[in-house]
């Protein structure tokens, strides 16, 4: 298989931070299976899939984008290092 068909058929989602069977420091409450819908019934391969860091009493405080392997999150620069949107997913640079 080349890496286009790769690419259309398979994509790995590390979640950074996320504890073995869930909880931990990291964001690690996310909607895997609306992302694999999508892909599935639409065609719409995910390009990233929104993650949540939820806190003891269940508030949100912290959001953060899972990229497709071998992409990361990697901060814009500018924005709260807390919300997803100051973050884009983007090939590691070795």
């Amino acid at each position: 298989m080349g890496r286009q068909q790769v690419d259309e058929s398979v994509r790995m989602f590390f979640a950074p931070g996320m504890a073995h069977c869930g909880g931990g420091e990291g964001p690690n409450t996310f909607d895997a299976l609306n992302a694999l819908e999508q892909w599935r019934e639409q065609g719409k391969a995910p390009t990233e899939i929104i993650a949540s860091h939820l806190t003891a009493s269940g508030k949100v405080d912290r959001t953060r984008p899972l990229c497709p392997y071998p992409e990361v999150a990697t901060y814009k620069g500018a924005g709260s290092i807390d919300q997803a949107d100051s973050f884009f997913c983007a090939a590691v640079r070795h």
